[in-house]
């Protein structure tokens, strides 16, 4: 990334940060009001996340990558005891271990308000690729081709063109430019076993976080690429879609 790029890109993040701080800081009491009245416990959810890729090292006669790790913030939208028997897994669409209000939380984006701590830490950007667990991210870029790329110089965010694009799993909206390559892109071998699978959604992402990185090669191409993915950003709240 271009030293001109990482400076606006960095104080995009700090007035951004700052701006959303302030509007979101009335809403803060009610949304923890209305967490703690549907399912009592904490407010807050703390999770590793992995950040930016940091090269890769020998494991077992596996190359594996190596990631940044931070701890994120987000508004509580699942039950207290929700990985209790599961341990680290993907969020589904319908997961029966969110609550009445995460759901709401979650189509409406409110519960990743508190990343704003991440952003102006300098943990998160306000735009970039999905911050995804560790854990699940090596296994991630174990079955997919060149999935850690997407965090190569870009550290996660709390928006970005993936998360604006595509619907909750990960799969294009119906009519949209990117639908009409679901065919050959999604289990391109037609094996029932793997129909719908996370991978498949998964690779959907990947293809989008690879664009914004490489929009981040100039500055005005950096430039446009952040106001269009932060203008849609609240269309696509209003609208309870993407994520």
């Amino acid at each position: 990334m271009l030293p001109t790029v990482r400076i606006a890109k960095r104080a995009v993040d700090l007035l951004g940060g700052a701006v959303l701080a302030a509007a979101s800081a009335p809403l803060a009491p009610l949304i923890a009001l209305a967490i703690y009245i549907d399912d009592p416990g904490p407010i807050l959810y703390r999770q590793r996340r992995a950040g930016m890729l940091r090269g890769f090292e020998d494991k077992e006669g596996l190359s594996t990558p190596v990631f940044d790790a931070f701890e994120m913030f987000k508004f509580r939208t699942m039950r207290v005891d929700a990985e209790k028997f599961t341990g680290a897994i993907l969020a589904t669409e319908n997961d029966p271990r969110i609550t009445r209000v995460g759901r709401i939380l979650r189509k409406t984006r409110l519960d990743e308000l508190p990343q704003v701590v991440n952003i102006l830490k300098g943990d998160m950007s306000l735009v970039g690729p999905r911050p995804e667990r560790p854990e699940l991210l090596i296994n991630l870029a174990l079955a997919i081709p060149f999935f850690e790329e997407r965090m190569r110089d870009v550290k996660p965010g709390l928006t970005g063109l993936a998360q604006v694009s595509l619907g909750y799993t990960g799969r294009a909206f119906e009519g949209s430019d990117a639908a009409k390559f679901e065919d050959s892109l999604l289990n391109p071998f037609d094996l029932p076993e793997t129909e719908g699978s996370q991978a498949d959604d998964m690779r959907m992402k990947l293809l989008f976080d690879l664009a914004y990185a490489a929009a981040l090669e100039t500055l005005s191409s950096f430039l446009a690429m952040e106001a269009k993915i932060i203008l849609k950003t609240p269309w696509v709240m209003l609208r309870g879609v993407g994520r």
